[in-house]
């Protein structure tokens, strides 16, 4: 019976995410169609078709690489995308009959339009979960304060002096407000020494801690454990008010973001990143453990999915607008060329770093499994 509920756990947690890629994609594909573009192709994931069907000129298909999707549209599609599904050949004949393979130059606000459509979906979606929320009776919600409740001995914090009760107000600078936000600055700070402003007694001190990098997770620690909590919510759950919850979403992914354009912080924050299984896993936990959890968790997803995509990198809907930006201010398009070559690197440098990110996840997810498959191995002799 386990084994079935598991198996329909994960089945969720596939519709969850598909639901997140499905509503961005669903609102370039709404806008493309009302603002009158031909619309060829829908996709939920990338590369080879494991189902397709063909309705009103539109092929509808879910593809074999779950990290994505996309709408072909010939108008917007700088054919990058083309070139990646394998329809080199198709569009070499189609050159060879008379026809030239180029984009039809469409109206730059109406690219903006289709651009915006997919995160500002994915907005919506988020919106709607957060006041759905709100007025779930069942959902846990509330904050963790940055308040010590023990050190493990010979830890970080035990030898930098952090003590029971101490009160975190800021890393490096950086005010911390809530456990949840001092667990992010470590892991941005890494194993660098960093200045922690704690208030002991009444007074504010400083002492300076190098957190320490667990073999195990690949995550670092200070060794330092909250205070017991009653509430028990999910660091995703702040608050009941949907402004809280959405304003949390988004500071979480634009601390991050900014970790990664510092330099200083650049290293260690992409050691924290995750990707495809770590969100698998973090839906996965978040289903199970509680199911307004999870949909707090998927609320979240979305979130950080319309920030991400907004990002000016080609092949992305930031870097869409971008070009269609600089053809409103400088009245000329960026070379088709540049558009169509650039959107090629980009996209093989993300499905890279996706395919990275998924090899790392999946040796800590293993090293996790096999360390407590040990540890209660260990427990069962010591009995």
């Amino acid at each position: 019976m386990e084994i079935l509920v598991t198996i329909g756990y994960i089945a969720l947690c596939v519709l969850v995410f598909s639901v997140a890629i499905a509503i961005h994609e669903l609102g370039h594909f709404l806008v493309a169609l009302k603002l009158g573009f031909k619309v060829e192709r829908f996709s939920i994931g990338f590369g080879p078709a494991l189902w397709k069907k063909t309705w009103k000129g539109v092929e509808y298909r879910i593809s074999a690489i779950p990290l994505g999707g996309y709408v072909m549209i010939p108008e917007l599609d700088p054919e990058g995308t083309k070139a990646l599904e394998g329809s080199g050949a198709e569009e070499a004949g189609n050159r060879e009959s008379g026809e030239t393979g180029r984009r039809v130059a469409a109206s730059p606000l109406k690219e903006l339009a289709v651009a915006f459509a997919g995160p500002a979906m994915n907005i919506v979606l988020a919106v709607v979960l957060a006041v759905a929320l709100s007025f779930a009776p069942g959902a846990k919600f509330g904050v963790l304060p940055p308040r010590i409740g023990s050190v493990v001995e010979d830890g970080p914090a035990a030898k930098a002096g952090l003590s029971a009760g101490d009160l975190v107000l800021a890393v490096g600078g950086r005010p911390i407000e809530t456990w949840s936000d001092l667990t992010i600055e470590v892991q941005i700070v890494g194993e660098k020494p960093a200045v922690f402003t704690v208030e002991r007694g009444g007074e504010t001190i400083e002492v300076e801690v190098t957190p320490e990098r667990d073999a195990v997770t690949g995550a670092c620690f200070i060794k330092a454990l909250s205070e017991p909590s009653a509430s028990q919510a999910a660091s995703w759950m702040p608050s009941r008010n949907p402004l809280k919850q959405l304003a949390w979403d988004a500071g979480s992914i634009f601390r991050v973001l900014k970790g990664l354009a510092t330099p200083k912080d650049a290293k260690a924050t992409s050691k924290a990143l995750g990707g495809p299984v770590l969100i698998a896993e973090s839906i996965y936990g978040s289903m199970r453990r509680d199911i307004f959890d999870g949909l707090g968790f998927m609320r979240y997803l979305n979130v950080n999915l319309a920030v991400l995509n907004l990002l000016p990198i080609p092949v992305l809907d930031g870097g869409l607008i971008m070009f269609s930006l600089f053809a409103i201010v400088f009245r000329r398009r960026v070379p088709e060329c540049v558009v169509k070559y650039s959107s090629i690197v980009f996209m093989v440098l993300l499905l890279g770093l996706m395919g990275l990110l998924i090899c790392r996840d999946s040796m800590r997810s293993y090293r996790m499994h096999t360390h407590v498959y040990e540890t209660a191995n260990e427990s069962a002799e010591g009995r």
